[in-house]
């Protein structure tokens, strides 16, 4: 079991577990992630007046991997971010991409989609028509539609939680759990936005424990104690215990994000960033 520093450092016999940690465990021994990915929507603002400039900056800092979502990159000509993408070393493993617009433009959906290079398509969120239980119920069966015609085009399908499915509960179950009880397991996977099912009152470790083969991706960001939103590294959620469960084993991408990044944006994913890449889990 490696131990976080934060944890030694505020116990008994700090200075002995300590050395006996550094001799013990070399950084090799370690797990490390590989490729730090962005939700480009934390940068949603700068990417709106110039993606290619924002793609740059993402690149220099040491991101590898982006998920497009907000900033009006849908409506964008998708194939010069492609090549933009390519000459930097960048990769779109996965698109956000709405409710309505896979309702009612799935094919224009999966084109943008595939031009970007993304393997799978999650779905970020739903508005508040569909946040109750005759909403919710109603849109689930298209959630295994969408999963079924994206498989059949070649793509992955995942949903992407807030807090309102932990916390919105007709008649005592919670929309979260519908969700997992009616959707196709082997198709709708589950990109764990860690923040906001710890905002809700959830445990990330045991959600992620329950959720298991289910899960595609983390959504990584952090909590401060007054529970608002900071680049990680400034909060309190501890990343590495939460990396190294073996039920999260199958997890593909690690997202960084921050719906509410301070301007100008680029140090806040700086933070993330370097942190991320010095863990050890």
């Amino acid at each position: 079991m490696i131990l976080s520093r934060r944890t030694l450092l505020t116990g008994t016999g700090a200075v002995a577990a300590l050395a006996l940690v550094d001799r013990s465990i070399s950084p090799a021994s370690a797990a490390q992630l590989k490729a730090i990915g962005l939700q480009l929507y934390t940068v949603r603002e700068l990417f709106a007046k110039d993606p290619v400039a924002t793609l740059e900056a993402v690149a220099r800092i040491g991101y590898r991997e982006v998920e497009f979502g907000g900033g009006g990159y849908e409506t964008m000509d998708h194939a010069p971010l492609r090549k933009t993408m390519d000459r930097l070393g960048l990769t779109a493993p996965s698109v956000h991409i709405g409710y309505d617009a896979l309702l009612q433009r799935f094919e224009p959906s999966v084109a943008m989609a595939r031009t970007l290079g993304a393997k799978t398509v999650v779905l970020p969120y739903m508005t508040d028509e569909h946040r109750n239980e005759q909403g919710w119920n109603a849109a689930l069966p298209n959630f295994n539609r969408f999963a079924t015609q994206l498989k059949s085009a070649g793509f992955g399908f995942a949903y992407h939680n807030h807090d309102f499915e932990f916390t919105i509960r007709p008649g005592g179950v919670s929309l979260y759990d519908r969700l997992l009880r009616e959707t196709d397991p082997a198709l709708v996977k589950l990109e764990l936005d860690i923040y906001w099912a710890a905002h809700a009152g959830e445990d990330p470790a045991a959600l992620i424990d329950r959720l298991s083969t289910r899960l595609y991706a983390y959504h990584v960001k952090d909590m401060r104690p007054d529970r608002s939103m900071t680049a990680v590294g400034q909060g309190t959620l501890d990343f590495a215990a939460l990396f190294k469960r073996k039920s999260g084993a199958g997890v593909q991408h690690f997202y960084v994000e921050n719906d509410q990044a301070p301007a100008p944006y680029l140090p806040d994913i700086t933070t993330s960033f370097r942190t991320l890449r010095a863990l050890r889990f």
